[in-house]
């Protein structure tokens, strides 16, 4: 009796060790996502964090290649937007999609050494670094790391440039608010308040905003959500992982 359950004893411990090596972390599966580009081939890639034009000003960790991944709910969603904008004339140029969380940590580290400054002139030159994580341009939980997030731009494909929305990708400021110069809801252009006369900032135009809006608008009629704060930054309203931070690296799949 005493062999019997010994050998019981023995079976469940190694089924319940193989068990967990087939199972990995949820923060370690990619099962679910799949390549942008598999789901949307019209889409440009401009992976910032894997070169080193962006405000750090090196490849970020765990951008190991020059991919974009989605969960596949984002990025069913995002094909219906391509084909929106297509018909309209423009393509998607994606410059951020999922962010794995050692990205987000590398941003952390970054912003607590406050002699690193090479690339102020270019993404903060109105603010000093120490304010970045303060004021929430940098935070230690990113919805990127969710996997339904994207950052992107439009292309417009009879001057084959990017579209202008009088703002670059990653701009700290208020010019990079989806309401400078106007309000987003209504499509109202109302150009620079008082107070940023005041500052010396320099005003979107008419056009530049209504430029931001195409985009915008076409995000938000395929099940996207914006941010406050970026005219680039869209999240899937009803997101797959709204608890989960991923870890594993951005890589084709």
């Amino acid at each position: 009796m005493k062999k019997s359950l010994l050998f019981l004893a023995l079976v469940i411990l190694l089924m319940s060790s193989c068990k967990k090596q087939a199972t990995p972390r949820a923060e370690e599966d990619s099962s679910m996502f799949v390549n942008i580009t598999d789901v949307v081939p019209d889409a440009i890639l401009e992976i910032r964090y894997y070169g080193t034009y962006n405000f750090v000003g090196a490849r970020i960790d765990g951008y190991e290649q020059p991919v974009a991944l989605l969960t596949r709910e984002a990025a069913d969603s995002l094909k219906a937007v391509s084909d929106d904008v297509i018909s309209q004339g423009f393509r998607l140029k994606i410059y951020d999609a999922y962010r794995p969380q050692r990205g987000v940590d590398h941003f952390v580290r970054w912003s607590q050494n406050p002699a690193d400054t090479c690339m102020k002139c270019y993404f903060y030159p109105m603010l000093d670094k120490p304010v970045l994580f303060e004021q929430d341009y940098i935070m230690a939980k990113s919805g990127h790391t969710r996997g339904s997030t994207v950052d992107l731009t439009l292309f417009d494909m009879q001057t084959e440039k990017e579209l202008d929305m009088g703002g670059t990708f990653d701009w700290f400021g208020e010019e990079s608010h989806p309401d400078f110069c106007g309000n987003p809801e209504t499509g109202e252009y109302s150009g620079l308040t008082a107070e940023q006369k005041a500052k010396g900032m320099r005003p979107l135009s008419e056009q530049q905003f209504r430029n931001r809006l195409i985009l915008r608008n076409a995000m938000l009629r395929h099940g996207f959500k914006a941010l406050d704060s970026e005219w680039w930054h869209f999240t899937l309203r009803n997101e797959p992982f709204p608890d989960t931070y991923f870890e594993f690296p951005v890589e084709q799949l």
